[in-house]
């Protein structure tokens, strides 16, 4: 069973591969997805595409003047101790695609081993690249390591995003204990650009509600686009976060540019809020910074 955000809100919590309480999963899972464009013949087109149980590719139809698209999508129901996912994205020169997954990752309790995604991105020279998940729900006392590593060439454009999720607001769960490390790892032509992780470990409690950490933050998500001319797109996604917060403000956005790389952070503590002011910064920059529909797939409309 998938679950998105709303479901989460809304306590739909069942899945087929949950361990019952007080007991450990025993057989671990390694699903992988290695998915790559390339330009050819005057447009971009699937190149190659591999999948492993639990993950899956679908390549539904894009809207009408958009990039093709690839959807990764999760079988399993969500993660148990030990499981593991490796993604490997690529588009080849000149090449445009977007690449999401259908519903949101849950990240069960684990009182033993840890569970990994690692997900590599490489964009050619010339090529454009949105790789944007939905969000990851860490349960209380999940053990989550995830790590996203980009690699750029030349004037490769590129825009990349992360959420999570602290709990279930609806059935009051706070997560209290854990594992949560999310890192970020950017290089270009060979050079390191950016890295930045985030690591919670243990009685995570108190610097998720300190006014100094988190401030009690429902969820909080990253926004990355890289491109040479990355700082001349600050002034507008400051504008949109703008007209983010008036339409709801629950959700706080700070934006930093630098070094072809733009940063946005996101964080609020309705997890809903999070994720709308993510999509409209996100619908929003795809259009100022490629031409591209101020739209999103359909799957994040659901």
């Amino acid at each position: 069973m998938l679950q998105t955000i709303e479901e989460a809100a809304g306590g739909v919590t069942t899945t087929s591969r949950a361990a019952p309480s007080g007991e450990e999963k025993k057989v671990a899972v390694h699903g992988a997805a290695t998915v790559r464009f390339e330009h050819r013949h005057g447009e971009t087109r699937l190149a190659t595409l591999y999948h492993h149980d639990p993950l899956r590719v679908l390549l539904p139809t894009p809207r009408r003047g958009d990039v093709p698209i690839a959807v990764l999508a999760t079988t399993s129901g969500g993660m148990v101790g030990g499981d593991r996912m490796d993604i490997d994205l690529s588009v080849g020169p000149c090449a445009r695609a977007l690449v999401t997954t259908q519903a949101a990752e849950k990240v069960y309790r684990s009182t033993g081993p840890d569970c990994r995604i690692d997900t590599r991105v490489a964009v050619a020279d010339g090529a454009w690249l949105e790789w944007m998940p939905q969000e990851a729900i860490v349960f209380e006392g999940s053990r989550l390591r995830r790590l996203t590593r980009l690699e750029l060439a030349g004037d490769a454009r590129l825009i990349a995003g992360e959420m999570l999720v602290f709990g279930r607001a609806a059935f009051g769960e706070t997560v209290t204990r854990g594992l949560i490390r999310d890192a970020w790892e950017v290089v270009r032509d060979g050079r390191a650009l950016w890295a930045d992780a985030l690591h919670l470990d243990g009685d995570i409690a108190e610097t998720l509600n300190h006014t100094a950490g988190f401030g009690g933050a429902g969820a909080c998500a990253t926004l990355l686009h890289a491109a040479p001319d990355a700082a001349d797109r600050l002034d507008a996604v400051r504008a949109l976060a703008d007209g983010a917060a008036q339409q709801d403000g629950r959700a706080r956005v700070g934006a930093t540019a630098f070094d072809g790389f733009l940063v946005v952070r996101i964080l609020g503590g309705d997890a809903r809020a999070v994720r709308r002011a993510y999509m409209t910064l996100w619908s929003g920059l795809r259009a100022e910074a490629a031409g591209l529909p101020t739209r999103l797939p359909r799957l994040w409309e659901v």
